[in-house]
């Protein structure tokens, strides 16, 4: 029987781990669901490997407990924790074949010949290496090497797979393929599998929910989508890919709608801060509008005006920088855009939602 059909929960509690007087896991808790594809993501040195090497015994903990469904794992040995674990460098023996490297761990625990034959051919076939079980590491690609590392830790039908920046040494085309095919094999299996990675284009294509980790401590924990729409931190607003970070002062309120005063220029957000506060508010640049001449905004948007900046074409994407009133620059992407439509124009008119501002305490 698949261990992964029996769904495994992973509950952390106020773990932390220091390396002398860095404190790489600062009191982290947080649940992982049964079945879930859950990703750790930060910038390098956040902690997100330690913690990832902790659920797999490989970092002991100075504090705290860590649970697969009711049973503590904290206190056992890595190799009765039913953990499988990729390593970011394949950690693949070359002196071993491609079935001689994946029916390593099935040896090592004294499994019988027969059992290891019929485990091993199902592992190749989940990894997609039909065929290439007779095969030397030298004679593969970087994707099948990867599969191989795969292969060798489903073979062993762990409770929870785990994953340390995995696709780092792929190229990028490679990446997105081997990204999917690890999304989708996780998914046929129903095993819970906790993902680390710094690339945030990656943790948001496959993450069925995303821990942003800084300093050892948890910034936000939510789905993709969430994580990127609703940054609950300035840190979290500008680790997820590109946004205008702007500072500036409450200057009163219509109905729902916050007036943040940035120099001589006023911008409108959805929120119900008090007056003269300071704040600063996170605006992606695809949630900008370029107007063209005498083009009215969509209903219920706002607009401001700005001088042209510098101007980017990237083919189907065009970044365009606006300098606003008190100096500040505002970029916006816009798809589909010719430089030569706006380089005639020494002042625009810029448009955008209200709701896509997100506005932290200054």
């Amino acid at each position: 029987m698949w261990a992964g059909d029996v769904l495994t929960a992973i509950s952390i509690d106020h773990v932390s781990r220091s390396f002398g007087t860095v404190r790489a896991v600062d009191d982290v808790s947080l649940e992982v669901e049964d079945g879930e594809f859950f990703t750790l993501l930060g910038p390098s040195g956040c902690g997100k490997t330690t913690l990832l090497r902790a659920i797999a015994g490989f970092a002991d903990l100075d504090s705290g407990q860590i649970r697969f469904g009711n049973r503590r794992i904290d206190t056992l040995p890595p190799h009765r924790r039913s953990t499988g674990m990729v390593f970011q460098n394949y950690a693949i023996f070359p002196n071993l074949t491609v079935g001689g490297n994946v029916a390593y761990g099935l040896k090592a625990r004294g499994v019988v010949a027969a059992e290891i034959k019929r485990r091993v051919a199902r592992a190749l076939k989940l990894a997609q290496l039909d065929g290439l079980g007779e095969r030397w590491p030298h004679q593969l690609s970087g994707g099948q090497l990867q599969r191989v590392a795969i292969a060798r830790c489903l073979v062993i039908e762990p409770e929870v797979l785990l994953l340390d920046e995995p696709l780092s040494n792929l190229d990028a085309k490679l990446r997105v393929e081997m990204r999917a095919e690890i999304r989708q094999l996780q998914q046929e299996l129903r095993i819970t599998a906790v993902y680390v990675t710094h690339d945030q284009e990656e943790a948001l294509a496959i993450s069925d929910r995303i821990a942003v980790m800084r300093a050892g401590r948890l910034e936000q924990v939510a789905k993709p989508q969430q994580i990127y729409r609703a940054p609950e931190t300035p840190f979290v607003a500008e680790f997820m890919g590109t946004t205008n970070l702007l500072t500036g002062t409450v200057a009163g309120c219509e109905g729902e709608m916050l007036r943040v005063r940035v120099g001589p220029q006023e911008f409108r957000a959805a929120g119900d801060r008090r007056e003269d506060a300071s704040v600063c508010f996170s605006l992606r640049p695809e949630a900008i509008r370029l107007l063209g001449i005498g083009e009215a905004p969509p209903p219920g948007w706002s607009t401001f005006e700005a001088e042209l900046g510098e101007i980017e074409f990237l083919g189907a994407m065009t970044r365009v920088a606006l300098k606003i009133n008190n100096g500040a620059v505002v970029r916006v992407a816009s798809l589909d855009l010719l430089p030569d439509e706006l380089n005639a124009r020494g002042r625009v008119t810029a448009a955008y939602d209200p709701r896509r501002i997100t506005v932290f305490p200054g």
